[in-house]
């Protein structure tokens, strides 16, 4: 099982400042030497839960230039958000300057303020994103895609330049939704998924429908997933506890929708709840994703874990790390993650 990096930028409001990215680069260039598949940046706008990362190619691209092997990887493209062609277009110049290490997952969308960007394609995003997904596909391989110029006259387009892999890794990202675990088996694409809003058991479960599915319709190809999880090693399991207690606390409040349903099981209306009923919300929340929900602790209680989410059918963690923890101690946490990926290779 692979081991991997994911970024999402818990807090963005600080000011301008020259070391806003440099967990990113650092953490990338840890994740190079150690050995580690690849670096996932999201894409999100106009909110601070993540607003540091709104376009995940330029972050791709200076990822791209100081590393050597590394895969680079957008988790996700909002795919309902931009033409197909931009997509392809971006995403190629990350794979030239990187000498063929990008990826894309692509997703419909969640935030219903990220489409003030194409307010008219919120209500089809679900069919938008597998289409747009397919089009960047065929933009990739260097065919041409039918559109029309400015004119309103009908034209065909090629996307320049040429990227380096013929073909581009994609993977779809889900929320929860089996239908979207479907989908990407038909496509013949991964799968990226976390655990806000589903249990561990849940995702087995989808992720064996996935395989049933791509079994089914692709002779020999079983597909590939990806589980994010919050993490943090360290040396003792209580000191990394409460290095994260409040951060990753604070981390469930903002995304305290999803938060709220992997408790009942349905959305609920948190306006209804004070401060207070949010607070034991997230301390509950905490507990539980602590415990089952992230990779937290040693090494070693990492290495005991694993074998645990293989047996999922997950084929790689993307190891979630800026949920609001000190740098250094993040950056520390990243060269365990070496240590770790050298003991699940031998």
């Amino acid at each position: 099982m692979d081991l991997s990096l994911f970024y999402f930028a818990h807090d963005s409001t600080a000011p301008g400042q020259a070391g806003r990215y440099e967990l990113l680069i650092e953490g990338a260039k840890l994740a190079d030497r150690s050995g580690l598949a690849a670096v996932w940046t999201p894409e999100r706008h106009f909110d601070p839960f993540g607003g540091a990362y709104p376009n995940p190619a330029v972050l791709g691209a200076a990822v791209a230039m100081c590393t050597q092997r590394v895969g680079i990887r957008a988790g996700s493209v909002v795919a309902p958000l931009h033409h197909p062609a931009r997509i392809a277009e971006e995403w190629s110049v990350v794979d030239n300057l990187s000498g063929g290490r990008a990826g894309v997952a692509f997703a419909s969308g969640w935030n219903t303020v990220d489409f003030a960007l194409r307010p008219e394609n919120h209500a089809d995003r679900r069919t938008l994103v597998r289409d747009t997904a397919e089009e960047v596909r065929r933009l990739w391989r260097g065919e041409a895609l039918a559109t029309t110029d400015g004119l309103g006259r009908p034209v065909e387009i090629r996307s320049y330049p040429p990227a380096v892999q013929p073909e581009l890794p994609v993977w779809l990202t889900s929320a929860g939704g089996v239908d979207t675990f479907r989908a990407a088996a038909r496509m013949r694409a991964g799968i990226l998924t976390h655990l806000l809003g589903q249990s561990l058991q849940e995702v087995a479960g989808k992720i064996a429908e996935y395989r049933r599915v791509a079994a089914e319709e692709h002779d020999g190809w079983t597909g590939h997933v990806v589980l994010m999880l919050h993490t943090l090693l360290g040396d003792d399991l209580d000191q990394v506890r409460e290095q994260v207690r409040e951060p990753f606390t604070n981390y469930l409040k903002s995304s305290a929708n999803l938060t709220a349903k992997s408790f009942t099981g349905k959305d609920m209306d948190l306006s209804e709840l004070n401060a207070d009923d949010m607070d034991y919300l997230a301390a509950r929340a905490f507990d539980r994703y602590f415990e089952t929900g992230g990779l937290f602790g040693s090494v070693e209680r990492a290495a005991e874990l694993l074998p645990h989410i293989r047996a999922l059918g997950v084929d790689e963690i993307g190891c979630l790390v800026d949920f609001g923890v000190e740098s250094r101690a993040v950056l520390d946490g990243i060269d365990k993650l070496g240590k770790l990926n050298e003991i699940i290779s031998r």
